[in-house]
């Protein structure tokens, strides 16, 4: 993405071509959008939530008829394989549909036991306008975390998203509008990086969410300090799965590789690093090497293709560092990059790899790598899988391997994680809590919890 003379133009990683430019916001228009986002809020905040429902569920029906569009759109923006973008689609459909739902609990009154002469309760507010940074490697998923709860709420939304998806932004905005919700209850601004954090100390903005990097959380932080609104933060991370001896290795195999490899590792919930009982090591490797050799590098317009190039060619060149660095310090590569045609220096076209004899002196096993690159570590017991697991600056997710499901929940208990997952990895189950510690971030979103960030408590104390 470069940006000359207040243009934002965007390179798909697919043949570096501009697929897209726009027109970053002028000063007028962020000025015009913040001050029309308070005032339908305004009005919006008092429109029925049976009302908002209707609305949001249209909003997801035109969505969901634009999804060739969309996945296309995604493809080259973001470089998702075209068999995959549509997933998307569906992921957003269940996460928006859900939020919905979980509205009418989520937000109801809390009545208080009686008390002879008075009447109490709580009642829930919108906070007023939330402002949503989201990223673009799941470009709408993030997205509709904070948005759909943040409308049925009764708030007005404006969205920033990433300078690489930013038809994101105009699918979201046009599915909204076809559905009839009032103007200025969700809007779009494409801008620069100081704009954005001018927009965050805005007193018109009584909240943020953003996902994106640990740079990029602590300018929220910055740029909104002093103003004492919440802020939101998914900040990526490490994610670690253990593979116990008792595991189904075949399951374990699967669905470690997937986790670690889908979306060409570009997910801030995929598996990063994988520690596995010695007893079963040999063959989780050997079965890990079979899946990651049987992947198709290529462009992601390819039906064919199964592994996408990465975002940018210097993303491309991270992980390639973080490989050499390993290997310098005696890790076993597992994946011939010349198996891989397509892979080239200097492009987003990265071959996919495994490593072993790795420790955690190599980056590989500490940094986030956020590309097709997964290193796997022997150990000997649960205590020294748990030690490891957290060592880590970051805590987003983690995920255990084994059939012993009293035993996995024990481990859960002691790891410093967001979610715990048994048997699975890398997914978002709207119905839970999406949260991080650590470096991962601080906040909440999805859930019947997902509302509370984004409303505040009213207390009512009435002598009767």
């Amino acid at each position: 993405m470069n940006i000359t003379s207040q243009i934002q133009q965007t390179r798909s990683p697919i043949d570096n071509s501009i697929y897209v430019e726009r027109h970053l916001a002028s000063s007028e228009e962020i000025n015009d959008t913040l001050q029309q986002a308070v005032t339908a809020q305004a009005n919006w905040r008092q429109v029925v939530l049976k009302e908002r429902a209707a609305i949001c569920h249209k909003m997801v029906d035109v969505f969901m008829a634009n999804e060739d569009e969309i996945a296309h759109e995604l493809c080259w923006m973001m470089g998702r394989p075209i068999q995959y973008a549509r997933g998307e689609v569906a992921g957003l459909v269940e996460r928006a549909r859900y939020m919905i739902d979980a509205a009418d609990d989520a937000l109801a009154s809390i009545l208080l036991p009686e008390k002879t002469g008075f009447q109490r309760y709580i009642k829930r507010e919108a906070v007023g306008t939330a402002f949503v940074v989201a990223p673009w490697n799941y470009p709408y998923l993030t997205a509709i975390n904070a948005i759909m709860p943040a409308i049925m709420a009764g708030n007005s939304v404006v969205l920033k998203h990433s300078a690489q998806t930013p038809l994101c932004a105009e699918q979201l905005f046009n599915a909204f509008q076809k559905a009839g919700l009032p103007d200025g209850v969700f809007q779009y601004l494409h801008l620069s990086h100081a704009d954005t954090e001018a927009v965050i100390k805005d007193s018109r903005i009584d909240y943020v969410a953003f996902t994106g990097s640990v740079a990029g959380g602590a300018m929220v932080e910055r740029a909104s300090s002093g103003r004492f609104i919440g802020v939101g933060l998914e900040l990526g991370g490490k994610d670690p799965a253990y593979v116990r001896a008792d595991a189904d290795i075949d399951n374990a195999v699967a669905t470690c590789i997937d986790g670690a490899f889908f979306n060409s590792g570009q997910s801030c919930c995929g598996i990063e690093r994988i520690y596995v009982d010695s007893r079963v090591f040999d063959e989780f490797v050997r079965k890990s090497v079979e899946i990651v050799k049987g992947y198709q590098l290529g462009r992601s317009d390819d039906e064919n293709t199964t592994l996408g190039p990465v975002v940018k060619a210097s993303a491309a060149d991270f992980v390639r560092s973080q490989i050499q660095d390993a290997i310098s310090k005696g890790a076993i590569a597992h994946i011939d990059a010349a198996d891989f045609p397509l892979d080239e220096v200097g492009t987003p076209y990265l071959a996919p790899q495994l490593l072993t004899n790795v420790n955690h002196q190599m980056r590989v096993m500490t940094e986030e790598s956020f590309g097709p690159v997964v290193g796997i570590m022997k150990v000997d017991s649960d205590e020294e899988a748990i030690s490891l697991m957290n060592d880590s600056e970051f805590g987003l997710t983690a995920s255990v391997f084994t059939q012993d499901i009293d035993t996995a929940v024990a481990i859960g208990e002691q790891l410093e994680t967001g979610t715990f997952f048994v048997n699975r990895c890398d997914y978002l189950d709207p119905a839970l809590a999406w949260t991080g510690v650590k470096n991962s971030g601080r906040g909440c979103t999805l859930s019947a919890l997902g509302y509370e960030s984004l409303t505040r408590p009213k207390s009512f104390h009435i002598k009767l």
